[in-house]
């Protein structure tokens, strides 16, 4: 598709001789929901508020929404809706009455009009007179989408938009997501939940300032080239102990009643594990998840911060 919303290169970010985001590659089309994963501290947030224009990038260029993301960071900020990994509207104002100061940061003509649709389209206007510091979550997080919708925006950069928020809530935003993505709307999404990942359009993968690897769900786990056994039986939790620190075994984890067992390397894990396939435990291979592959990726890369 040459309809991309975001087509950047090289997006390079330093604090001082730290460098924080490095030399990042990124194309998101039109209507896509694109998710981020990576550890915290990896330059996540950072990226984002480069390309939404709160940050300046020391180094590569392109494009978001059209215009020079280095030079006309103004125009990018108009046509950008930005939600944040904390709750940042005034909580001892209505919900009315927070909306209505966004539409006043933003100008918007009819203003009234604007905030009673959005209260309606979100689901708020029977709690419009409720003060925001007395929501749940789930109701602070949908107040925020509505913020962020305001000013009907191409873009929607959610970083962490769903942390704190009950699996329901956390379900309904991201049928919002679908349904608004299905009319054009594009989304850059910033998320450490596998699940959510999993309804992304695209995947980027980034560990401690770099980009590791991009693709569809599918293609991310191919990338990982991981070889992942899952074992039941008895004791599960004492072979974990053995095979921990074993050559060619990075992961055991416990999921419901099965081990799953994980290496990077398929011929030494298989070494590894040989001794201890005995007939009181089953063994079979199992297609590796997001959840190993996110694990193995951070095991293979080294803190930016680290000394």
């Amino acid at each position: 598709m040459d309809d991309f919303v975001i087509d950047v290169r090289g997006m390079t970010k330093r604090f001082g001789d730290r460098t924080v985001v490095n030399n990042i590659d990124l194309r998101v089309a039109r209507g896509q929901i694109y998710g981020f994963l990576g550890p915290n501290g990896s330059g996540k947030t950072t990226f984002i508020r480069m390309l939404c224009g709160l940050l300046r990038a020391d180094g590569g260029s392109g494009t978001c929404l059209g215009h020079d993301v280095i030079r006309e960071s103004r125009a990018i900020k108009r046509q950008v809706g930005y939600m944040t990994q904390r709750f940042s509207f005034y909580e001892d104002l209505t919900i009315e009455e927070n909306l209505d100061f966004v539409a006043r940061v933003y100008a918007l003509p009819n203003r009234k009009a604007a905030v009673a649709e959005s209260l309606e389209h979100l689901g708020l206007a029977d709690r419009r007179k409720q003060l925001t510091g007395q929501l749940s979550g789930g109701w602070k997080q949908r107040m925020a989408l509505a913020a962020c919708l305001l000013h009907r925006p191409q873009l929607l950069l959610l970083d962490e938009p769903t942390a704190g928020v009950d699996p329901k809530a956390r379900r309904d935003f991201w049928d919002e997501i679908h349904e608004l993505a299905g009319k054009g709307l594009t989304f850059l999404i910033n998320t450490l939940y596998m699940d959510e990942a999993e309804r992304c359009d695209l995947l980027a993968y980034i560990s401690f300032v770099n980009l590791l690897v991009d693709g569809t769900v599918n293609q991310v786990i191919e990338k990982a080239r991981l070889t992942t056994w899952a074992v039941t039986g008895p004791r599960l939790g004492e072979l974990a102990r053995h095979l921990r620190g074993l050559p060619g075994v990075e992961q055991t984890a416990m999921f419901g009643q099965e081990l799953h067992v994980s290496g990077g390397n398929a011929a030494l894990l298989d070494q590894a594990i040989a001794p201890f396939r005995t007939a009181e435990c089953t063994w079979h291979l199992e297609r590796s998840g997001l959840e190993d592959v996110f694990i193995h990726f951070m095991l293979g890369s080294k803190d930016n911060f680290s000394e």
